[in-house]
């Protein structure tokens, strides 16, 4: 009987060409998309899955369920949208700043959250998230709730004009395959090893000689830091840092997308991510209270696929186990 973890390795990195045509076809698509779909919108949805993705990093493969992923997602925003706006800095250092500050802020609530499980963890988490609201709410530099407007997208290595739709989109696109390559090496190494270990039977790793809040807290740091670089090309994208990406609700909103994909696997936060992206994008013109309608769909999804879309799909192939 195979897990879904195996399985889903056996479908991403075996050889052949199922490997090469999937891969093939979903770089084709990606880099063909923007002519046929509003760039800005595609790049919402990327933003989105990375940040999904650093998210699934911890609960899906470590077991942590974090309430306060917004708080690096948006802190970075801000810190990504002041170097740029205030200080002259190249978007590529900005987007550096951003991802170094909220690993940091992954670091400081990683060392006071990580030695708590379950419900305490992440009450800590969204604890700790909710002191960085109130501080981007009070001081000066975030502009309260006018948040940093008019950031400049600037040059790119100084070469490429981010404010050409396209180039901006690309650069965007070459982050989020950054990232989630990340992740992909991150899962399939010995240390993404021992985090599944720890996510099915932590006292039987520790039994073993691991040391798992480190492990724990490395993995928090790591997830930190990606969902400061989605917060951080999110804010040059909208040119805009503010109030909504440091919030509780956000930090509701990608576990949503999390659970909604399929949580612990590596193409279900993405598929998580452009589905609400896209519900919220095209209800927004109609009548429809889009909370409800998202609300109504996760109930579905919960109802009819328990492990999440990927992962149903997935544990329901032909001749293949479920976990």
């Amino acid at each position: 009987m195979q897990t879904r973890d195996t399985l889903e390795e056996s479908l991403v990195i075996s050889g052949g060409s199922p490997k090469i045509l999937l891969t093939g076809a979903g770089l084709l698509l990606a880099v063909l998309a923007p002519f046929v779909l509003y760039p800005v919108f595609l790049m919402k949805v990327l933003c989105f899955a990375l940040f999904t993705c650093a998210f699934n990093l911890l609960i899906g493969f470590a077991g942590l369920l974090s309430f306060g992923h917004a708080a690096f997602f948006g802190g970075a925003a801000y810190i990504a949208a002041h170097t740029v706006k205030e200080w002259g800095w190249t978007p590529e250092a900005g987007l550096l700043a951003a991802t170094v500050v909220a690993g940091l802020m992954g670091l400081v609530f990683g060392l006071i959250a990580i030695r708590r499980q379950g419900i305490y963890f992440a009450m800590i988490t969204l604890a700790l998230s909710q002191m960085v609201f109130f501080l981007a709410l009070q001081l000066p530099f975030t502009h309260g709730e006018d948040g940093i407007q008019g950031v400049p997208r600037g040059l790119l290595f100084g070469l490429f004009d981010l404010s050409q739709p396209l180039t901006m989109y690309y650069t965007v696109l070459a982050i989020f395959i950054a990232g989630f390559a990340l992740i992909w090496r991150t899962v399939h190494s010995p240390f993404g090893q021992v985090l599944k270990a720890i996510r099915e039977n932590e006292p039987r790793a520790v039994s073993l000689g691991y040391r798992t809040d480190r492990y724990k807290l490395v993995a928090f740091v790591l997830s930190a830091s990606l969902a400061g670089l989605a917060g951080g090309t999110k804010a040059l994208v909208f040119q805009l840092a503010s109030l909504t990406d440091v919030t509780w609700q956000m930090s509701g909103e990608v576990v949503l997308m999390t659970l909604l994909g399929g949580m612990g696997t590596l193409f279900g936060p993405v598929v998580g991510a452009g589905l609400v992206v896209t519900l919220e994008s095209y209800l927004a013109s109609t009548s429809l209270p889009v909370p409800v309608v998202i609300g109504c769909i996760f109930v579905v999804c919960v109802l009819l696929f328990r492990r999440g879309i990927v992962g149903e799909l997935m544990a329901r192939l032909p001749g293949k186990g479920n976990r």
